[in-house]
C-alpha cells in the first residue's frame, strides 16, 4: 500500500522495525480457516434443511411455504445460543461458516443488545439492538421494494 505522500518518510529504524513485525507475525491457516468455514455453513445449511423438513411433514406445508417459519427457527436458535454464550465460542472455530447464514444475524443483533442492556431497554437495547445488522435490514427492504415494483410495473 502506497504512503501518504504527505507524510515524512520512514526512518531506517522504522522500516528494520516494519519488515521484523511483518516477519514475526504468524501467518493464518488459510486453507484450514477455509474448510472449518465450510463445512460449518454447511452444517448450518442441514440444519436448516432438516427444520424445513419437520415443518413442511409435520404441518402439511409445502417446501416453500415450510421455508418462512424455518428460517424464523434458525434464527431463534442462533438468537439462544448467543444469549447463552455458545455461539462465540463455535463462531471461533467455523469463521464465516456461522456467520454468513442467518444465525450470524441473530448473533449480530443479540449480542449488540446484551452488550448494552446495562444503558436500558430504550436507549441501551433498542437503539443499539441493530447497529450491525441496521443495515443489512434497510438494504434487504429497499431492494425488496425496487424487485417489487420492477415485477409489478413490468412482469404482472
Amino acid at each position: 500500500m502506497p504512503r501518504d505522500p504527505k507524510k515524512k518518510p520512514l526512518t531506517v529504524e522504522q522500516k528494520r522495525y516494519t519488515e521484523m513485525v511483518r516477519d514475526l507475525v504468524p501467518k493464518p491457516p488459510y486453507l484450514r480457516n477455509a474448510l472449518l468455514a465450510f463445512l460449518f455453513g454447511g452444517l448450518v445449511a442441514v440444519v436448516g434443511q432438516l427444520v424445513t423438513d419437520i415443518y413442511r411433514l409435520t404441518m402439511g406445508l409445502t417446501a416453500k411455504e415450510a421455508g418462512n417459519p424455518a428460517v424464523a427457527t434458525m434464527i431463534f436458535i442462533g438468537a439462544i445460543l448467543t444469549g447463552v454464550g455458545v455461539f462465540d465460542k463455535i463462531a471461533r472455530y467455523a469463521g464465516m461458516g456461522l456467520a454468513v447464514p442467518v444465525t450470524g444475524f441473530a448473533n449480530s443483533v443479540v449480542s449488540a443488545a446484551l452488550e448494552f442492556k446495562r444503558e436500558g431497554l430504550v436507549y441501551g437495547v433498542g437503539s443499539k439492538m441493530f447497529i450491525l445488522a441496521g443495515s443489512v435490514i434497510t438494504f434487504g427492504v429497499v431492494t425488496a421494494f425496487v424487485i417489487g415494483l420492477i415485477y409489478a410495473l413490468f412482469i404482472i
